[in-house]
């Protein structure tokens, strides 16, 4: 079936439709990863967008259930140049067209991806819609994405009541803004029991299960719509219990104590970010997802100090705090880009809570 994508400054891109036939806005944004797109189609971070994969042949090792980061895929839309029409893994459990058509998510392929990258690149992340068939209204297209808002956002990807995983020794409280399973899996297997807490949860409640540290996950949006969640977030830096966060979770840390976040160009997404640990002046390559940053000019050098920064444009991809007892990353230690270059957050967490590894 044709397909349609448009961007709201008005550049159309024509393809081919795959996956559900159906109609949808998006927030247009680009990933640079060649591999990995089962867990980014799960990533809850990605809820409302639609992905432009800038590798040109997606889905030729189809998808394996195992790998992904969710119950479920959290894309609105996935937008490639090619999609293999076969699927050659052993581990391979369902093909991508398949598996898009099942939960009900549309595709569109055939599109030059380095052409619509450009585009994003220069003029931003975008507002956009897909539309499928032989008669596409172009005029009603334009209107529809000029009254588009993004929807998504934390309350829509967040557990619905708490969910206990693993039998360790030591208790971590993991408070889910759109949590990566692998979060979860970092942690279990150093010998944690983790208890995923709603995003809304009143830190009281948190603190009554007395857990031994809390872990801030990542998550979709802008981390100024999570007000209700910074406050209770500074109540627990207050709190003194150790504390890492990860990606949206750095960012309303963060805002927590003072600082400032502002939205960048066309965003972090990939696999191959490498960042800069300044203390030790190693790089290290990350895997990235996120739309915003924390503002370096507005962090309290009495409260925090930066610890990681992108070798790409500078920005904040890491804060220690003063209190010792709190750090976060912009990017995700448990995405194993490295591929497991920056596992050793993990481990220094486990230190802070006094816990062992296993």
């Amino acid at each position: 079936m044709k397909a349609l994508l448009m961007l709201e400054n008005g550049m159309t891109f024509e393809g081919q439709g795959f996956g559900e036939p159906r109609d949808v806005l998006c927030e247009v944004v680009f990933n640079s990863a060649m591999c990995g797109y089962t867990e980014l189609l799960t990533d809850p971070s990605y809820a409302g967008q639609g992905v432009v994969m800038t590798y040109p042949m997606i889905g030729n090792y189809g998808i394996c259930y195992e790998d992904a980061e969710s119950d479920r895929p959290w894309v609105e839309a996935f937008i490639v140049h090619s999609v293999s029409g076969i699927a050659s893994n052993f581990r391979c459990d369902i093909d991508l067209d398949g598996y898009l058509k099942n939960n009900h998510i549309p595709g569109i392929s055939g599109v030059d991806t380095r052409a619509l990258t450009r585009c994003l690149r220069d003029s931003g992340t975008m507002r956009g819609m897909i539309c499928f068939g032989d008669s596409i209204n172009r005029e009603e297209m334009k209107r529809k994405i000029a009254e588009y808002s993004a929807v998504g956002g934390v309350s829509l990807v967040s557990t619905k009541q708490p969910r206990d995983f693993g039998n360790g020794s030591v208790k971590v409280a993991l408070i889910d803004y759109g949590t990566k399973q692998n979060i979860v899996r970092s942690l279990t297997r150093r010998g944690c029991t983790v208890r995923c807490f709603p995003n809304h949860t009143p830190f009281e409640e948190i603190k009554a299960w007395n857990p031994d540290g809390v872990m801030l996950s990542n998550g979709p949006g802008d981390p100024k719509n999570c007000m209700n969640e910074v406050r209770e977030l500074k109540k627990l830096y207050d709190s003194g219990i150790p504390t890492f966060a990860i990606c949206m979770g750095h960012q309303l840390l963060a805002l927590s104590q003072g600082a400032d976040t502002f939205k960048l160009k066309y965003g972090h997404r990939g696999i191959n970010h490498p960042v800069k640990e300044l203390k030790t002046n190693r790089v290290y390559i990350t895997s990235q997802n996120h739309g915003y940053v924390v503002d370096a000019k507005t962090v309290d050098p009495a409260i925090a100090e930066l610890s990681f920064v992108s070798m790409n444009d500078q920005s904040v991809e890491g804060l220690d705090y003063k209190n010792g007892r709190a750090f976060s990353v912009q990017f995700h230690p448990e995405a194993a880009s490295g591929p497991l270059d920056t596992g050793f957050l993990f481990d220094r967490f486990m230190d802070l809570m006094g816990g062992s590894r296993i």
